[in-house]
């Protein structure tokens, strides 16, 4: 994505939570250009300072980019339930960082060492339990492959912290496009 589309992004994220928070009416995004409008996952993050405040997002879409960052900007900034008893208010807006991941579709795995620390993301499953590492992550807790696969098994599916090496786990790779802005840098113009 050029700087242009990912301001874009970013423009409606911002726009989208200012609406969202304050009660009003959120209009579908619209573009004409066409990386905005391919069908692909995206998840929308939201920091204040380094307190994570929300993040949600999918890895496939029937819509196109731009509608989904819209509808993933309203759940992290009022859908994420790790902060159902401590909800992003209007005034805290302003400090808010959103940060965007743009995702490649899944590749699944019967290597996960062979994951690329900062560039790969992953999904893992086991029956009815997933969860995910957005790339980002391992380059922010410095962690190593086995811990970054063990932390997403234990912390985010609910399994065994070793269940990635289970042959009836799947595990999937992706990569991202990641980028972002503070909420009171993005033009509201």
């Amino acid at each position: 994505m050029n700087d242009v589309q990912k301001q874009a992004l970013l423009k409606v994220v911002r726009e989208t939570i200012k609406s969202c928070l304050c009660g009003e009416a959120i209009g579908i995004p619209k573009s004409d250009d066409p990386a905005l409008n391919e069908h692909c996952g995206c998840f929308v993050t939201l920091k204040n300072g380094d307190r994570l405040r929300g993040c949600i997002g999918q890895f496939v879409s029937e819509v196109p980019l731009i509608e989904l960052v819209s509808d993933m900007a309203v759940s992290s900034s009022t859908k994420d339930p790790r902060f159902f008893n401590d909800a992003i208010t209007v005034a805290e807006t302003e400090q808010l960082d959103i940060e965007i991941s743009v995702l490649s579709p899944l590749k699944y795995t019967d290597d996960p060492l062979s994951l690329r620390l900062g560039v790969d993301g992953i999904y893992i499953k086991k029956g009815f339990a997933s969860g995910c590492f957005l790339p980002q992550v391992a380059t922010e807790t410095g962690w190593s492959s086995e811990e970054f696969l063990s932390q997403c098994c234990a912390h985010k599916a609910g399994l065994g912290a070793r269940a990635w090496e289970d042959e009836e786990t799947e595990v999937y790779l992706f990569t991202a496009d990641v980028f972002g802005a503070s909420f009171k840098e993005i033009s509201s113009v």
